[in-house]
């Protein structure tokens, strides 16, 4: 019976140690499967982590790379005459203007200190004619630019396509702005200057002094009823008959200023004599080196302006001829030599 018992009790014994070992391994197990869990958690989130950071990472340099390579207002960007997309990234330091026009718009938008070549033409204003030359408009001299180290070349339509390919070929910046036809389109001309220079409150408001003074014109002339027919001599004579045609902006300056442009139906700046002696316009508008030839050279000498003194002399065409901010200044000349009287006293009125 004791042997019973002692069995027994070995027996129970034996059942407890192998149910308390069955409960450790089970608790062990689920520990075991917690920290494996809990691991696998803590590197996901060290991966996001790492993740983010490197994308924050990214975000910042390319914002720092943006803010190292481009000023603000920058780049500008413009299609030229050649159909050329010309990209400015930075606003100029060193400009060379191979236009007269250009170089006008310069001085206008406060930014000659950028200047550093200009034209043979560039005469005005007269701090320009202190600035080194690079020769003609049409024969620049491609060396002379390269000389002057520029990081922009500007020009008007006029410049030479060797020219363009050359020194765009040698990585130099070279800006064609657009050839206008009306007045308005040289406001274009200003807005995309003023962009260049990032300049643009400057321009707009040069844009608005010209406005300012076409509008007086215009006023100054709101009760006119006859509109003379005008002719503006641009070149006649062997050379051709050259003039403000139509599609020209300086027909529109004749047109601002309360005349009639005899050969508006022209194109391109060519007219004929044959025609010009058909139209027979009431004025003739000359630059100072024509005068005298082209009252005393047949056929121009049988006109009726000619005859009856008509003929209006101008010392310089500079401000009809460049696109510029000096064309409201045109038209109200222009008006003032045609309708005299309809301004009489705005001088005083003025001072």
């Amino acid at each position: 019976m004791k042997k019973s018992w002692k069995a027994l009790a070995l027996g129970l014994t034996l059942s407890l140690c192998v149910a308390s070992f069955g409960a450790c391994s089970k608790k062990d197990e689920t520990t075991e499967e917690k920290t494996s869990a809990t691991t696998v958690e803590t590197e996901s989130e060290s991966e996001s982590e790492s993740e983010s950071e490197s994308e924050s990472a990214t975000e910042a340099t390319s914002e720092d790379t943006a803010s190292e390579t481009f000023e603000e207002g920058y780049p500008v960007e413009l299609t030229d005459i050649y159909g050329n997309k010309a990209v400015v990234n930075a606003k100029p330091k060193r400009v060379v203007s191979v236009s007269p026009a250009c170089t006008e718009l310069i001085y206008s938008l406060g930014v000659e200190d950028t200047l550093v070549g200009r034209t043979n033409y560039c005469n005005y204003p007269e701090a320009a004619q202190s600035i080194e030359t690079i020769g003609d408009i049409n024969a620049p001299d491609v060396e002379k630019i390269i000389s002057l180290e520029p990081d922009l070349v500007i020009a008007d339509s006029i410049f030479p396509e060797d020219a363009y390919n050359q020194l765009t070929g040698l990585g130099i910046n070279v800006v064609i702005l657009n050839q206008e036809k009306v007045v308005d389109g040289v406001y274009t001309k200003i807005e995309n200057m003023g962009k260049i220079f990032h300049v643009e409150d400057k321009a707009n408001e040069v844009i608005a002094e010209m406005k300012a003074k076409i509008d007086g014109v215009q006023d100054a002339l709101k009760d006119v009823k006859n509109h003379p027919s005008v002719y503006y001599v641009v070149s006649f004579g062997e050379g051709g008959d050259w003039t403000a045609t139509g599609d020209t902006f300086i027909n529109d300056i004749i047109e601002l200023s309360g005349a009639e442009n005899v050969a508006k139906s022209g194109s391109n700046w060519a007219y004929n004599a044959e025609d010009l002696i058909a139209q027979d316009p009431e004025i003739i508008i000359i630059p100072s080196w024509a005068d005298g030839t082209f009252q005393t050279t047949a056929p121009y000498s049988e006109l009726t302006a000619v005859k009856e003194g008509n003929v209006i002399v101008l010392d310089s065409t500079d401000m009809l001829d460049r696109q510029c901010a000096r064309n409201a200044d045109a038209v109200e000349m222009l008006a003032k030599l045609i309708f005299p009287e309809c301004f009489e006293g705005t001088e005083e009125k003025a001072a």
